[in-house]
């Protein structure tokens, strides 16, 4: 018996609203049973101190310091190398052997299990290098890390804007660069933006690859060169090792609280950056 299209749309409507609902369910039971957990555990001495014995004691003031420098030096580095790789895959080159092979590393490379990166970072930039744990070193394989994403999410941004902006450009007498910075980037700020926020989240909540090349010590660093421990490091070792289940979860919950805060201001920026420029 053959079934009606409209029963088979209910049908297949009422499964996905289902699949989505499902997944929204999951997240915010874990997003609530985390914050319930840990939010009476945060005070201004646990934002603001130093972690003693081995994270029993203290605040995490050391950790948040370490996550936000880890994550600024990975930012830094890896932007300008992907939106850059990006353009030239989508604006400079045709389709060869060459941009086939460059997107297929990165999407290669994005597949590739954070602790193998933090391997390489090991061996590269804290042995071969004689950078030794640190932060530049954690910096620098996070950066490795969240570069295909930051490549392939700009690259589907610029060859989303429309091909007529392009035209009209050239037709007024535009060069390519011009092209590029007055109609190509402002239309595809918006999903470059989104790519570089959804890899800060990543290296904010990296554990592996930060674990392996920044060190785990609780002092504060005072430079890029000294090693640091993460919130991230912080909360595995302090739940994995029976520590202080307290204080991990206010890590965690403080984390959450961080990568939202991260994520809404992004964005925010974004959104007031682009008004502006209309």
């Amino acid at each position: 018996m053959r079934m009606k299209p409209q029963t088979s749309e209910k049908i297949a409507k009422t499964l996905i609203w289902t699949a989505a609902l499902s997944v929204l369910v999951v997240l915010v039971a874990i997003l609530v049973y985390i914050l319930l957990k840990g939010l009476p555990h945060i005070s201004w001495s646990f934002l603001t101190e130093i972690p003693r014995s081995m994270g029993r004691e203290g605040g995490i003031a050391s950790t948040i310091v370490g996550t936000l420098l880890v994550s600024f030096v990975a930012i830094i580095i890896a932007v300008p190398f992907g939106i850059g790789t990006a353009f030239y895959l989508a604006e400079y080159t045709r389709e060869t052997m060459v941009t086939r092979f460059i997107r297929f590393s990165a999407e290669s490379l994005a597949a590739i299990p954070s602790i193998v990166y933090g391997l390489f970072g090991l061996s590269f930039f804290v042995i071969s290098l004689h950078i030794g744990l640190s932060i530049l070193a954690g910096g620098l394989t996070l950066a490795f890390m969240i570069l295909p994403t930051i490549i392939r999410t700009s690259e589907e941004a610029i060859l989303a804007v429309p091909q007529s902006y392009r035209e009209t450009s050239f037709s007024l007498g535009g060069t390519k660069w011009q092209t590029i910075r007055k109609s190509v980037l402002p239309s595809a700020i918006q999903g470059i933006a989104n790519g570089i926020i959804l890899s800060l989240g990543r290296c904010v909540a990296e554990t592996a690859a930060v674990f392996l090349t920044a060190g785990m010590t609780l002092h504060m660093a005072t430079s890029i060169l000294a090693p640091t421990r993460t919130m991230a490091v912080h909360f595995y070792l302090l739940a994995m090792e029976g520590i202080s289940m307290d204080n991990a979860y206010g890590t965690a919950a403080l984390l959450i609280i961080l990568v939202f805060i991260i994520n809404v201001g992004a964005n925010a920026f974004v959104n007031k950056a682009m008004a502006k420029g209309k």
